[in-house]
């Protein structure tokens, strides 16, 4: 029991370590990307960290596995450097004991990687989607400057307004200039121009639809060059106001599906996305086979000879179950449970390296004369 809370500790200080900095790596990156489109004005700022939070278990269910492999080939391998390992296999402790005791955090790691990717996963990403969709849908009003001329989504209408409310509610001194519709005779679009005293918000109650009202203006009309420009004058001209289309990938709809749905549906590529998720968790025990005899390192040969040809197999693995999950969301393999085919040839050779050496062999003793033990 004391070596196995030894090796249970040592593995998981590796492994939250390890964890950690990847996790850093990854959040740094799309905590970059969101802050760039905070400063182009695409994203409000106010939600970034939410965004954050809200795929932290997306983020930990791919970081968590790796974090183990190598946690394990970092405290194993500091094991043999230092012959502890020997010593323990020199005192009877056998290969399948070792990856028993082993398997014991495995099991745990594995256990929060499925809490993750079958239900936590799939709940930040449905919550972050929703963010940004709500931020998507705010109008170009929302981030209007006043004394700052602002351009709508797409470049088709450009606003100014000398002063606005604290709410942003009401604008005064308006000046709106958007493209119109083309005329036949010359294809050419048409611009439109108003300028209006004082213009105020409102949202259609049963529509949902916003509208700017504008009050006390004037309307201009037509080509520039030419001279059939329509004036007119109005005491209140509605605008609708467009909302901005948001883009949603099919991969970040499919990954905010809950997993109860997933279950329920009959399309391939939701199986197949119903599957991944339960292969990670057996990602990890999967893992945890290959890296106890990936971590066997000579004294000589340093502690990291075999960190990179370990992470390149682990690499390799992960990339098989990413093409075989691709090919079945693309058609070309019919069943969705093809991607358990990948797991048993790693685990097959997990085993296969595991069993060259001491695999279940305890040393015999003898007696010898004098009343002292030989090893046999």
């Amino acid at each position: 029991m004391i070596i196995f809370r030894y090796l249970c500790r040592e593995l998981l200080y590796a492994t939250l370590a390890v964890s950690a900095v990847l996790l850093l790596m990854v959040m740094s990156g799309r905590f970059v990307k969101y802050l760039a489109e905070a400063a182009a004005g695409d994203l409000s700022a106010n939600i970034l960290f939410s965004l954050m939070g809200y795929r932290l278990p997306g983020f930990l269910e791919l970081v968590l596995p790796l974090g183990l492999f190598v946690g394990i080939l970092l405290a194993y391998g500091r094991l043999y450097i230092e012959s502890e390992m020997t010593v323990l296999h020199a005192c009877g402790f056998s290969e399948r004991r070792l990856l028993t005791y082993t398997l014991a955090p495995a099991f745990m790691v594995a256990l929060v990687v499925a809490a993750m990717s079958l239900y936590f996963s799939p709940t930040g990403m449905e919550r972050s989607s929703g963010l940004l969709t709500a931020d998507k849908s705010r109008n170009e009003f929302d981030h209007l400057v006043p004394k700052k001329f602002v351009a709508t989504e797409g470049d088709r209408a450009v606003y100014y307004a000398d002063s606005l409310s604290e709410d942003k509610s009401t604008m005064r001194d308006v000046f709106l200039a958007e493209l119109g519709s083309s005329r036949a005779e010359t294809e050419t679009e048409q611009q439109i121009v108003i300028l209006a005293k004082e213009g105020v918000q409102q949202i259609d109650p049963d529509t949902g639809m916003r509208y700017l009202v504008l009050r006390d203006g004037y309307r201009y009309e037509g080509v520039p060059g030419q001279r059939d420009y329509r004036l007119m004058q109005f005491s209140s001209y509605e605008v609708q106001l467009e909302i901005p289309e948001t883009r949603s990938r099919w991969g970040d709809r499919m990954e905010s599906t809950s997993t109860f749905d997933l279950w329920r549906s009959g399309s391939p590529q939701e199986r197949a996305f119903l599957h991944w998720r339960f292969s990670l968790p057996v990602l990890v025990m999967v893992v945890a086979v290959l890296a106890v005899p990936l971590s066997r390192t000579n004294p000589r040969q340093g502690r990291y000879a075999k960190m990179i040809p370990a992470v390149l197999l682990y690499l390799a693995y992960l990339i098989i179950l990413l093409r075989v999950r691709g090919a079945i969301e693309d058609g070309k393999i019919a069943n969705p449970a093809a991607i358990w085919l990948v797991h048993p040839p790693f685990l097959i050779l997990g085993l296969f390296l595991l069993g060259g050496r001491n695999w279940g062999r305890r040393p015999k003793r003898v007696a010898a004369k004098g009343g002292e033990a030989k090893r046999a």
